[in-house]
């Protein structure tokens, strides 16, 4: 693959107001015969969810010209040391960016960037920040629960926890939140309640962290096409759409 792969924000170790490196890192490749896309990325992210965007626009362009994706998300933690029950956001952003005339500063340059891509988001409601292994959990449940007759459940699910957290300003890290977002898209919300009272699908979320990070990952939306890196951040629509597309292309040649 070819390894002059595109960059845009991102968001790592030191906040969401950088530029990630490009990522010419190797995921577990996939046997799949469609062409997969591995989407890195922890749900509060707010790049993550503007590179969401980003992706969908990209992949109606390729639409066009006849290739389909799959799209499959995969967790990463961006505070891996965050206590269970998350902690109060002013308190532990001023600690981050040393005030919080900073964070609010970088929480309007995002707010910014979404609207350009079509997200309103709102910041100022936000009274905490999470730990994410729940969400990620309720994420890789729809990734195995996903109905035939559904193809991008998972998808819908990111979607659902992007918006509880950057629209609705709502603590996902709370099992009833999260139970919320599960029946927005159609799940058995007391099943949902029963799975996160659960130890279910932890050591897979936290194994899918560690993979990332072995893998070289260190920012957030890292983009991979059958395990290998693409790009980090998110990348305007037309550089996601050519880089998919000579990969694909390379792909192709090499199953030839």
């Amino acid at each position: 693959m070819d390894d002059q792969t595109e960059a845009g924000e991102a968001c790592g170790p030191d906040g969401c107001d950088i530029l990630a490196n490009a990522t010419a890192a190797t995921l577990s490749p996939t046997q799949e015969a469609a062409a997969r896309i591995d989407i890195v990325s922890d749900a509060i992210c707010p790049w993550c969810y503007i590179g969401k965007r980003h992706l969908e626009a990209a992949l109606k362009m390729l639409a066009l010209e006849g290739l389909d994706f799959s799209i499959h998300w995969n967790a990463f933690q961006l505070n891996p040391d965050m206590p269970a029950g998350g902690v109060e956001r002013k308190e532990y952003r001023i600690a981050k960016f040393g005030s919080w005339e900073r964070s609010q500063q970088l929480d309007a340059r995002i707010t910014q960037a979404a609207a350009g891509a079509g997200l309103e988001f709102h910041m100022e409601k936000l009274q905490r920040t999470p730990n994410t292994v729940d969400a990620h959990r309720l994420i890789l449940l729809a990734g195995r629960v996903e109905p035939d007759a559904r193809p991008g459940f998972q998808d819908e699910m990111m979607e659902a926890v992007f918006i509880a957290y950057f629209v609705e300003g709502r603590d996902i890290g709370d099992h009833q939140v999260l139970a919320d977002c599960a029946a927005s898209v159609g799940l058995d919300r007391d099943a949902v309640l029963g799975f996160l009272a659960s130890d279910q699908g932890r050591d897979p979320v936290l194994r899918a962290d560690t993979m990332a990070r072995n893998a070289g990952v260190s920012g957030v939306p890292s983009f991979f096409l059958n395990g290998q890196g693409l790009f980090s951040g998110a990348v305007a629509p037309e550089a996601m759409a050519d880089a998919l597309r000579r990969a694909h292309k390379i792909l192709t040649a090499q199953a030839a």
